[in-house]
């Protein structure tokens, strides 16, 4: 006995049972006509039950639930029901599996001493990109077209990228910052009128500490478009020390006084060597630079070093440092001058007036 292909799901299973009851009761001739039967049917009902299937789906979509029937709501129940538990599980385990590969790629990383800001961003983005992934195939587990919505990712995108043109020119100023990497994190720069220690790299801003303990976040399309200076780019910096000395000063003497003063100073380092240079012969003193090289890691100390060592030999060699000076001169009172002659008295002048 078949059933039309409109016929719900319940009631395919049922002729199904039908049929093969009758399988058992009639052997040989009418089992075999029976399964003949069931065999050129059973087309018909794998498509009677796919529609039933599709209905039930259909009406669940289109949020007509007061036309669902009980057996329909079981299988909605069902079919739902078990792709949100898959959907739970794949989300669980996504999360988990990206913190591990976080994980694993940060202390890979570092193990073989990669940039610690670059490690950092790589490491955070392997994580969200597995994420992404695993949030597109539970959408297209529930049959959303990922082409389409890819689609209304990109026209999403362009209408964000219209309204947010600066924050999108900082994320790219801060991508080329993390590529080319100009600076680092603990570097000393000098970036935006700002002089400090950076502390953070991130794709829109840079932190940096001032000397006075004070946080700067600068925007990424401020460093990148222009200057940038790396302080403590190189392991060894030179100092330089403008010193003034005397006309009546030796010259030859004042040049190895200075040279002995530069080499005293341990924080000096040996290679490059140090320097004296006569720059040039000012208004009242003969000019000289000092310069000496140091460790970036003790470039202060050194410099105060050096200034100590300069004054404490030229005062021992009774150098003597020019200084500007003020002389004041004050002119005696004079005569006091004559006093101007008054002006004489106006001219009055009446018209006369005659009777005649």
């Amino acid at each position: 006995m078949l059933q039309d292909p409109a016929t719900p799901l319940p009631c395919v299973f049922l002729n199904v049972a039908i049929v093969d009851s009758l399988t058992i009761m009639f052997p040989n001739v009418l089992a075999q006509a029976v399964q003949n039967a069931t065999t050129a049917a059973q087309p018909a009902i794998d498509a009677a039950a796919e529609k039933a299937k599709v209905t039930a789906l259909n009406k669940a979509r289109s949020l007509a639930f007061d036309k669902l029937s009980t057996d329909e709501w079981i299988y909605i129940g069902t079919y739902y029901g078990a792709r949100v538990l898959f959907v739970i599980l794949l989300m669980t385990l996504s999360w988990t599996l990206s913190s591990w590969v976080s994980t694993l790629v940060r202390n890979a990383m570092s193990r073989v001493k990669f940039d610690e800001t670059l490690t950092l961003f790589i490491a955070r983005f392997v994580r969200w990109l597995i994420l992404l992934l695993a949030g597109l195939m539970c959408l297209s587990y529930f049959g959303v077209e990922t082409t389409s919505f890819a689609a209304l990712i990109g026209a999403a995108g362009l209408a964000i990228g219209l309204a947010f043109q600066g924050t999108l020119s900082n994320f790219a100023a801060g991508s080329m910052l993390l590529i080319f990497r100009p600076y680092k994190v603990g570097d000393v720069v000098n970036v935006a009128n700002y002089l400090g220690k950076v502390a953070e790299i991130e794709l829109f801003t840079t932190a940096i500490d001032t000397f006075d303990n004070r946080r700067i976040i600068v925007p990424n399309s401020s460093i990148f478009g222009a200057v940038i200076e790396n302080i403590t780019y190189h392991p060894v910096r030179r100092i330089d020390i403008p010193v003034g000395t005397a006309y009546a000063a030796d010259v030859d003497q004042t040049r190895s006084v200075l040279e002995a003063a530069v080499r005293s100073v341990a924080l000096v380092v040996p290679a490059p060597a140090p320097e004296v240079v006569l720059t040039d012969l000012g208004a009242s003193s003969v000019n000289w630079q000092v310069r000496g090289w140091a460790k970036r890691e003790s470039f202060g100390e050194a410099k105060q070093a050096i200034i100590r060592a300069v004054k404490l030999s030229l005062d021992e060699a009774r150098i003597s440092i020019p200084f500007p000076q003020l002389d004041l001169h004050l002119d005696p009172p004079g005569p006091e001058p004559a006093p101007a002659p008054e002006p004489p008295e106006p001219v009055r002048w009446a018209p006369k007036i005659s009777n005649t």
